[in-house]
């Protein structure tokens, strides 16, 4: 980076790196072993400001608060050989910094109109003590107070855009999931339309959000189709897509192991299918080639009846336990089975613990071809004595 092009990335930081900052989110990353993702956002601590960034090295996330000048070192260090490009959300405007790969930097600002006045300051910062509180209120990409069609019929907003009490923990789950969408979004293609299935859409909360910030907000072209297995829901999903417009956007009555209406999908979501019906999902997202799976799995007690250890006798004849530590387990395994499977795999934190026990994410992307090292993943089974579906579908069948 050159004198002229710091001088620029400066300029940007020092107007984006306040109180009206929503978060800047790197991608591109030049080696995803030393760091995969890195991203920052504003926070009030005991009424100081600082820049929280977390960062996703190998499976595990790390968090630093930093002041202003600490952010603009850490950016410039991360864009100096770790990211190639940073984008900045803002109540001030937004900004795009792209580094080529030989280095070169490009930074473009886009600021919002204001007149000038003091009453012009935008609406995140005069109220930005209450929207960055510490575990209080946060920034969500759907945001309250702006009405969303598809939200107030499904009862999480009033017709102005005020949250119902009662499904506050809906809007915070929606803008959870979204958030991941989000991450993903430079494994879509915009030069054509990606095809994304949704299986076990049931009330259909998060594809509707994900078709209105990929299609309305984004400009993604994107198909989505949801799945489920009850006639009257898909009949309710599909007379609230055509009444918004909502033309790429279409639902139907069937489970995705027997579903053949596609040949090829992008992504597959797949949240709180039941037991080994996430397996099912899982293993036809595999054979599509999808770039992206996103699954919410529940109720895993297939391995709690085939769990069988010496060792572990001790600690797995507390029932509760041994079921804990079986969806546990399963959720592990179904990770590893996917790396084997060519994907990049994360396991996240989808939505707190108070709110719902069904809180694990699994994210994986497609980065290569099928792995041949699965010597450690079959001892773990043996140490087990278990075999999940997910294996017999996917590995057995493929020896």
């Amino acid at each position: 980076m050159d004198q002229e092009e710091s001088r620029e990335l400066g300029q940007a930081l020092d107007l984006f790196l306040d109180e009206a900052l929503e978060r800047i989110l790197f991608s591109n990353p030049v080696d995803r072993e030393r760091i995969a993702r890195s991203r920052l956002r504003p926070l009030l601590i005991k009424g100081s400001l600082v820049f929280q960034a977390e960062e996703q090295v190998g499976r595990q996330a790390f968090h630093r608060n930093m002041s202003k000048e600490e952010t603009v070192s850490y950016i410039t260090e991360l864009l100096d050989g770790s990211f190639r490009q940073a984008e900045i959300v803002s109540g001030r405007g937004t900004g795009l910094i792209l580094v080529s790969r030989k280095g070169k930097v490009t930074v473009k600002v886009k600021q919002k109109a204001h007149s000038g006045g003091a009453g012009d300051q935008p609406a995140r910062i005069q109220s930005a003590s209450g929207l960055m509180s510490h575990n209080r209120q946060k920034s969500y990409i759907l945001k309250e107070g702006s009405p969303v069609p598809f939200l107030v019929d499904l009862g999480v907003m009033t017709k102005d855009g005020k949250i119902v009490n009662s499904r506050y923990d809906k809007f915070r789950q929606i803008n959870r999931f979204l958030e991941f969408i989000e991450d993903i979004l430079p494994k879509l293609d915009r030069s054509r339309e990606s095809v994304i299935l949704d299986f076990g859409c049931g009330k259909s909360y998060l594809t509707f959000a994900m078709y209105y910030y990929l299609k309305e907000l984004k400009g993604y072209p994107v198909r989505i189709i949801g799945l489920d297995l009850k006639k009257d829901v898909i009949e309710k999903c599909n007379g609230l897509a055509v009444k918004y417009g909502y033309e790429k956007l279409a639902f139907y009555t069937g489970d995705i192991a027997s579903y053949e209406g596609v040949d090829q999908v992008d992504m597959v979501v797949t949240l709180h299918a039941c037991d080994t019906a996430t397996d099912f999902a899982l293993e036809k997202a595999v054979r599509w080639g999808a770039k992206v799976i996103l699954s919410v799995p529940c109720c895993q007690h297939e391995l709690n009846g085939q769990m069988e250890n010496k060792l572990l006798e001790p600690v797995l004849q507390y029932g509760i336990i041994k079921e804990r530590m079986a969806a546990l387990f399963t959720d592990a395994l179904r990770a590893r089975i996917l790396e084997c499977c060519g994907y990049r795999v994360q396991i996240l934190e989808f939505i707190d613990m108070e709110h719902t026990p069904k809180n694990l994410l699994i994210r994986a992307v497609k980065q290569g071809g099928p792995r041949k090292d699965r010597e450690e993943l079959q001892a773990v089974l043996e140490f087990l004595h278990a075999e999940p579906t997910l294996y017999r579908l996917l590995m057995e069948q493929n020896d």
